[in-house]
């Protein structure tokens, strides 16, 4: 039973004995720093069950705690809030338990269900971008926590291959490409395919504005527009599988393909099992038949399919279109029951996609519920918000997005540029400088991406995230480094002790501050793989480095007055920094061993 659990039940028992009340939950929060204590029990909730003077009451259960709980040394009540002092020998049983645990807060996975969470699922008609970037480092993030949490991750992407995007691109390149190759031009096939995206938008405004000089108004221009006429019939002849397409369609894509493959290497994510839309755009049929039978969908005159979810506060929602071909949410449900087929142990799935998808998923969930699908109410919409920055929105079509592999490159040239200013890294050679720019430049953009909560827009400012002072990623990597150079001096002395630390140690209020930050991570954990937060990871992370720089200033680690202090302090040292790299494995960042 941890700390928070017998208290509850002390306070409980307390109420129940002074007063003949039942409480069913003590809320807790942390005592604030100016009044003495380790942990408040908050009085005003009570008072729904006791009648009385808040003061009185905290002063009966403090001394009712006081004495039957071992652990409680002392206890003081201002107004409504009880605040509760704990013996030393608590905190130091504690880290006697978890010191020599180099996975502490992480829990072995239960094998009997698992979770599959899908991000990135990009279009093969373009490089990934920032706005890309924020949905993989979620995705990944979010599995690594739920994996940490206790339970069995499959990570996923639907790769969108087919439709008109794709062939704009295809037409494109067949058009003006003049048959060059990613290894013609030197450049990455995701990047190649892409410019003739952006080619194929120049190409179409151009004769836009042809035929409205001929007398078109605007709108009959965008449809009648040659080329995007071409480019719906290479979409029909794909569809009917015309050879000549289909190869164009295979090559362009394989380039793709290798060219994500590569970002996601640069980026340090990786996947479980791929989907790709051209296998599963027509999955979902049959169950819309099926619901057509059952009364879940119903058909219209023209003989497109629906489902009414008007009684549930939404709208009606088509499934098929009156020719019989499929929308994305038949896709999206048939591809959801493939892949309890193909992963018998899912209980549940998490999507990775933007917060303009709110009501696609809201609908998507509701239809697999009426389907009689149980594992449909464990679906959640990990939703979050776009990534601007300070030049403004970014647009695929007229090349104004920041590349990813461009974005890694200039976060770790500014990781250089910041780094040599303040001089840190003179002792390095140019391999080890290197290394050092993009473990720093990637942590920067990780940590200042995590550490806001998804649902937020966030506007992201690459300088920023590389101070080496507050909030930030490198700071943190930094606090790492600096515990790695205590640890080296410290083996180096032979000072190094393993030994358990006695319960009658006294701790210094730093150190004390130390082991409460430490024992509240594997709540954090959880608490985020429940909000699907990485927030909660990067936010606990910083203030635990905060609290060690604290304890770091104010307390000689390696010039301490004994040996059992020294030996206690090193110790201490060493999980504050296996915590730093565990919550960072979490967020999919790497730590420095020096800076």
């Amino acid at each position: 039973m941890n700390l928070q659990d017998t208290l509850s039940h002390h306070v409980k028992q307390a109420l129940k004995t002074t007063y003949q009340a039942n409480l069913e939950t003590v809320e807790f929060q942390a005592t604030r720093k100016e009044f003495a204590g380790d942990i408040t029990v908050v009085v005003f909730p009570m008072l729904r069950v006791v009648k009385g003077n808040p003061v009185q009451i905290g002063e009966t259960i403090g001394q009712y705690l006081i004495e039957n709980v071992e652990v409680v040394k002392a206890f003081n009540v201002v107004k409504g809030f009880l605040n509760i002092e704990i013996e030393d020998a608590y905190y130091i049983s504690f880290f006697n338990e978890i010191k020599a645990d180099n996975k502490f807060g992480y829990k072995t996975p239960d094998s009997t269900s698992a979770v599959m969470v899908e991000y990135s699922s990009p279009n093969t008609n373009k490089p990934l971008h920032l706005g890309h970037v924020r949905n993989v480092l979620l995705g990944y993030s979010v599995s690594e926590i739920i994996k940490a949490s206790g339970k069995k991750v499959y990570k996923t992407q639907i790769i969108n291959d087919r439709g008109i995007h794709i062939c704009k691109s295809m037409l494109a390149w067949k058009r003006f490409g003049n048959n060059e190759t990613p290894e013609s031009t030197g450049l990455k096939g995701d990047k190649l395919v892409g410019n003739y995206y952006v080619k194929f938008d120049q190409e179409y405004k151009k004769e836009i504005e042809t035929l409205k000089a001929e007398g078109k108004t605007e709108e009959e221009a965008k449809k009648k527009a040659p080329i995007l006429i071409e480019a719906q019939q290479m979409l029909q002849q794909w569809e009917a599988g015309e050879p000549e397409v289909v190869a164009l369609w295979e090559k362009m894509n394989q380039w793709v393909y290798k060219g994500f493959n590569a970002t996601y290497e640069n980026i340090g994510v990786n996947f479980d099992k791929l989907y790709y839309e051209s296998q599963t755009y027509l999955l979902g049929k049959e169950f819309i038949a099926e619901g057509l039978k059952t009364g879940v969908f119903f058909k219209k005159e023209d003989g497109s399919v629906w489902c009414d979810l008007t009684s549930d506060g939404l709208d009606e929602k088509i499934v098929l279109r009156s020719d019989g071909t499929a929308v994305y949410m038949t896709q999206d449900i048939g591809t959801a029951i493939q892949r309890v087929k193909d992963f018998p142990d899912i209980d549940g799935m998490v999507y990775t996609v933007g917060n303009e998808q709110d009501y696609h998923f809201q609908v998507l969930f509701l239809i697999l519920k009426k389907l009689g699908f149980d594992w449909a109410k464990n679906l959640f919409h990990l939703s979050y918000g776009m990534v601007d920055l300070p030049s403004g929105k970014m647009k695929s079509r007229e090349g104004t997005v920041v590349d990813a592999d461009d974005l890694i490159t200039d976060m770790a040239e500014t990781a250089q540029t910041i780094s040599e200013e303040l001089g840190k890294l003179d002792s390095y050679n140019e391999e080890e400088k290197n290394t050092l720019y993009k473990t720093i430049g990637l942590g920067a953009l990780k940590y200042y991406i995590l550490k806001v909560d998804p649902k937020k827009r966030i506007l992201f400012d690459p300088k920023e995230s590389i101070d080496f002072q507050g909030n930030t990623g490198p700071f943190i990597q930094y606090t790492y480094a600096r515990i790695q150079s205590i640890l080296r001096k410290a083996k180096a002395n032979g000072t190094v002790s393993l030994n358990a630390i006695e319960s009658s140690f006294k701790l210094h209020e730093k150190e004390k501050t130390l082991i409460k930050q430490l024992q509240v991570f594997p709540e954090v954990i959880q608490n985020a793989a429940e909000n699907h937060s990485p927030a909660l990871v990067a936010n606990y992370t910083y203030e635990l480095v905060k609290d060690f720089n604290s304890f770091y200033q104010n307390v000689s680690i390696l010039g301490a007055d004994n040996q059992t202090d020294k030996n206690f302090r090193i110790q201490l040292s060493q999980a504050v920094s296996n915590t730093i790299k565990n919550a960072f494995i979490l967020l999919g960042i790497t730590v420095p061993e020096r800076m």
